[in-house]
């Protein structure tokens, strides 16, 4: 365990400052919106935003690194990132806000993707659970450490976008510092919507179910607790306790999901959110103890949906497939956590700021209702089934080459289908060999010319 802390650190400390970043900066707008008195809208818009920006990344993400390399491609993101965060300050235009989101997200997703290649190029077979644990770790970590630097810091001038952008400054530091060897270009794999959308449709559904419950709280959350009559200190601890509550409920989350059905599970924690859901969405005002608490909770059920879903599919999709289907459900998150804040922000705006957690109950009564066990009929799973359940991160934190730190996923399908060999082309071999020819005969012509 040491060797392999002392081996990662410094891309855990990369992960650790941009998540840090990230999740302050969410936060942060929120706030500050909800401060000048803004429409709910722009407020899920602006988060929107930022999940179709990751997006992007992930369709163009690898055409940087593979033109100009991973440290190059880091940097230049870093760079770009931090500009925008900063760019924030310089504007109240809100239309450039949703520009500037996009770049974020575009720009973060292309770290997400030197991190998680150069993760996977230095773990070896038999290390990269432990790796993707201590990734997870990092990134829920550097969320909550972003919400309680809000409790340290409550005031909402422009020295937080500051703060953000020196965190994006710090993650370049042990990437350019690095003494690795650049790891092999990576490219995400084709995506099979017809296949999946016929194979594993129930997992699909509780992914598109997730991106719209955990887009719109990273959204629209703070602006929910604001309008409760919270402050920003305590803005900052129902933000950090509940994404807390996400990384603590993995471990044991594993243990269920190893020894009961996980399409009851996704059911049965779904039906449990919108329980906890229901008194916060007709509720108009919540006493502070009752929305931390039950927030808390709440949160444990929604962070419980992603991961449970990524098992269940992997359990019916044959190895070989798992690439693809890594890359199909987080675009599928993508897509719900897109929409998620679009619409509890318009419910937000015409009916009030309970309606989030009313947007959250909704999704999650859908999710009771898509999803039925015994609709399972088992026929595509495959030999190697039931898997060991993975405690996945955060998906606002991971690309589609987070697959390839998933130990249910096969080395050698990942190295097949996500990695292209770099074949020397015969034309160039030829021209080649023919100016070391030239210059071979040129050569002995001199010394055969010159007097001995």
């Amino acid at each position: 365990m040491r060797q392999i802390w002392k081996s990662f650190r410094a891309l855990y400390f990369a992960s650790l400052m941009m998540l840090i970043g990230s999740g302050l900066l969410s936060t942060y707008l929120a706030l500050r919106l909800a401060a000048d008195q803004v429409d709910s809208l722009w407020v899920g818009a602006l988060m929107a935003a930022n999940y179709f920006g990751l997006v992007l990344g992930g369709k163009i993400g690898h055409r940087l690194i593979s033109r100009v390399g991973h440290i190059r491609a880091y940097a230049t993101c870093a760079g770009i990132v931090g500009a925008a965060v900063l760019g924030h300050g310089l504007v109240d235009w809100l239309p450039a806000w949703l520009f500037l989101r996009v770049i974020v997200g575009l720009g973060m997703m292309c770290q997400y993707m030197v991190i998680e290649s150069w993760l996977n190029e230095q773990a070896h077979a038999k290390q990269r659970g432990i790796v993707f644990s201590g990734y997870m770790i990092a990134s829920y970590l550097g969320l909550v450490l972003g919400q309680l630097i809000l409790v340290i810091h409550p005031s909402l001038g422009p020295e937080l976008l500051m703060l953000v952008a020196l965190c994006f400054a710090l993650c370049l530091v042990p990437v350019a510092m690095t003494r690795s060897i650049h790891p092999a270009p990576m490219h995400p794999a084709p995506l099979e919507p017809r296949f999946f959308l016929k194979r594993v449709p129930q997992s699909l559904s509780t992914v598109l179910g997730a991106g719209l419950i955990i887009g719109s709280f990273y959204g629209l959350a703070p602006l929910y607790a604001s309008q409760q009559g919270l402050s920003t200190e305590a803005v900052g601890l129902f933000m950090g306790s509940c994404i807390l509550a996400g990384l603590l409920v993995q471990w044991p989350l594993g243990a269920l999901s190893d020894r009961y059905d996980r399409a009851l599970l996704i059911r049965i924690f779904a039906g449990a959110l919108a329980l906890l859901a229901f008194p916060l969405a007709v509720m108009p005002q919540v006493p502070v103890e009752v929305l931390f608490g039950v927030g808390f909770f709440a949160s444990l059920m929604q962070f419980c949906l992603y991961p449970l879903a990524v098992a269940f599919s992997n359990d019916h999709v044959e190895g070989e497939r798992r690439v693809s289907l890594t890359a199909m459900l987080l675009m599928t998150y993508g897509i719900g956590a897109s929409i998620g804040p679009l619409a509890a922000g318009v419910l937000m705006k015409m009916f009030g700021s309970n309606m989030l957690y009313a947007f959250v109950c909704f999704a999650a009564v859908i999710l009771v209702w898509r999803i039925r066990p015994k609709a399972v009929t088992n026929l595509h799973q495959v030999e190697d089934a039931p898997l060991q359940h993975v405690a996945m991160p955060d998906s606002m934190s991971s690309s589609p080459l987070v697959v390839a730190l998933d130990p249910r996923v096969d080395e050698q399908v990942v190295q097949e289908q996500m990695q292209t060999a770099v074949e020397p082309q015969e034309g160039a071999e030829t021209e080649g060999e023919r100016q070391a020819e030239s210059q071979s005969t040129a050569s002995t012509d001199e010394s055969a010319d010159k007097p001995v």
